[in-house]
């Protein structure tokens, strides 16, 4: 026994080497798999309009960076977001899934807690922070990421689960985050704190509650007057240190960054340069005084383009860093908003011309499903992959987001989505798979449905208002892509094929408040 045992000593003496030679072996195989996954990066930014940038046909607003990231790589002429406000976009872009599946299908600022919109209480008491959280189980793509090696991080507003809950960013799939947790709070750009990973950061700013008025007989054309409104730490400032930062220290392995910037939507607050800059250009403008929200400012034309302009600068600074580091070459860049352009605080989305040609005001843009309020840019780059300057007309949605990056780091057995990966596209291969639907339910703004399927799109407003009568519309979106012509008297077999859509795709919500009762039996049993 005792001379086995010396042998399995000596035999186990001998091949110690190599089986720790193969191990090793091993794992710097595994890492150089990893290393040789390309970095993503996806930016949303926040209300921004279709027509918001140069690429898009903005004539007033300067956008040279988000224009060369075009130039470097492809326009969608056809992506839209999921939902027309904040929170569900957000959802259905990480989960991947639409609106009639989504367990978030509208805004929700979890009013049991207490009075949430009280501004001052909010940042006394951390409880009243944040929105609704989703169910533990739900499977965001960050998480699938983490899986294959790479290092999350998330830079901006999250607004899918409050401070104190399972559902904040670095329990839901992202290893790092920095920014607002509480999409209220991001209703100014210069707060009392952020959050970095589950802690505040406290930040050197007084408590300006939304909402708040000029003083009592103040001039509205004394520059004096706006003072209070721009304070000593603008977030988008140190959220873009935190980011070149993250990027820094895990530029070994492959990252993802999502960088969830809160520009444009409001309030008007942006860089001092970037104001006097758009006085001169603008000329003289009246001054907006608060009447539709947030906050007053002497040039609101001017605070607009600039908070556009200040994030176009930031992309090049983004891209000049990639380049220096050499890291460009190998990271793929999305570009796309959340919603289309609002109607509040000041927001001029008809001197811009915001949406192109989709419509920009109240009942067209954000917060209704018209393509003003649901179609949004989108550019990609990758650079020597993705053909330079290229234009696709392919019809895309935020939930195609997860199985296109899923299917670009070849990851097995990719979750059932409501996407299709637009990866062919992009790579210009043939093979493109295409939607033969996207489907919006929207509970907010009176209660809305709006299918799409190829030119036609069928939109059915008001379910949930008493005051006014539900709407049955029908467009061509080929011959009428503003959405004038109601055409929905002339096409009955168009209305049936979408209703029998939603009746397979629709599930009713958990949530109450995200139901809409006069569709629970199909997209036509309400009144027409």
């Amino acid at each position: 026994m005792e001379k086995s045992n010396i042998l399995m000593k000596q035999l186990w003496v001998f091949l110690f080497p190599f089986a720790s030679l193969f191990l090793n072996c091993q794992a710097e195989e595994k890492k150089e798999k990893f290393r040789s996954k390309p970095n993503i990066i996806y930016i949303l930014a926040d209300d921004l309009g279709y027509g918001d940038i140069g690429v898009y046909g903005q004539e007033k607003i300067e956008t040279p960076n988000l224009d060369e990231l075009a130039s470097n790589g492809m326009v969608f002429t056809q992506h839209y977001s999921g939902a027309p406000v904040c929170a569900p976009a957000r959802y259905m872009l990480l989960t991947g899934k639409h609106s009639g599946h989504s367990y978030i299908r509208g805004n929700d600022e979890w009013k049991e807690r207490g009075n949430v919109w009280d501004y001052r209480e909010m940042i006394i008491d951390s409880t009243l922070e944040g929105q609704r959280p989703i169910p533990l189980n739900t499977i965001l793509f960050p998480q699938l990421l983490q899986k294959e090696g790479y290092t999350t991080g998330m830079i901006g507003k999250w607004g899918l689960g409050a401070p104190h809950t399972k559902s904040i960013p670095t329990k839901m799939g992202f290893d790092f985050f920095f920014g607002y947790n509480c999409q209220r709070q991001a209703h100014t750009y210069y707060p009392v704190h952020l959050y970095k990973n589950e802690n505040r950061v406290h930040l050197n700013n007084d408590t300006i509650p939304p909402n708040t008025k000029l003083a009592k007989g103040a001039d509205p054309y004394d520059p004096k007057s706006y003072t209070k409104y721009m304070l000593n730490e603008y977030a988008p400032d140190l959220m873009f240190k935190e980011m070149i930062s993250f990027i820094s220290e895990n530029k070994q392995n492959p990252f993802f960054l999502y960088w969830a910037t809160p520009i444009p939507h409001n309030a008007l607050q942006a860089p001092q340069n970037w104001i006097d800059y758009y006085k001169e250009k603008f000329g003289e403008e009246e001054p907006y005084l608060g009447q539709n929200g947030y906050f007053p400012h002497q040039n609101p034309r001017a605070a607009y383009a600039a908070m556009i302009s200040y994030l176009d600068e930031n992309i090049g600074k983004l891209i000049k860093y990639l380049k220096d580091e050499n890291l460009y070459d190998n990271t793929i860049i999305l570009f796309s908003s959340d919603n289309g352009v609002t109607y509040s605080g000041g927001t001029d989305g008809e001197y811009f011309n915001s949406s192109g040609k989709f419509g920009e005001s109240y009942g067209r843009g954000k917060g209704f499903v018209y393509e003003g309020g649901i179609r949004v840019p989108m550019i990609a780059t990758w650079n020597k992959k993705i053909k330079p300057g290229s234009v696709t007309n392919h019809i895309s949605a935020h939930y195609d987001v997860m199985p296109t990056l899923l299917e670009l780091i070849n990851y097995d057995n990719i979750p059932e989505t409501d996407g299709i990966s637009f990866l062919p596209t992009l790579l210009d291969k043939k093979e493109q798979n295409v939607h033969n639907f996207l489907y919006w339910e929207f509970p907010e703004y009176g209660g809305q449905v709006a299918i799409r399927m190829g030119d036609w799109k069928v939109i059915r407003r008001n379910l949930k208002r008493s005051d006014e009568k539900p709407t049955l519309e029908l467009y061509n979106l080929s011959l009428d892509p503003e959405e004038l012509n109601n055409v929905a008297n002339h096409h009955s077999d168009i209305i049936h094929i979408a209703s029998d859509i939603f009746d397979k795709e629709h599930i009713k919500s958990e949530i109450e408040r995200f139901r809409i009762n006069s569709i629970e039996n199909g997209l036509l049993s309400s009144e027409q």
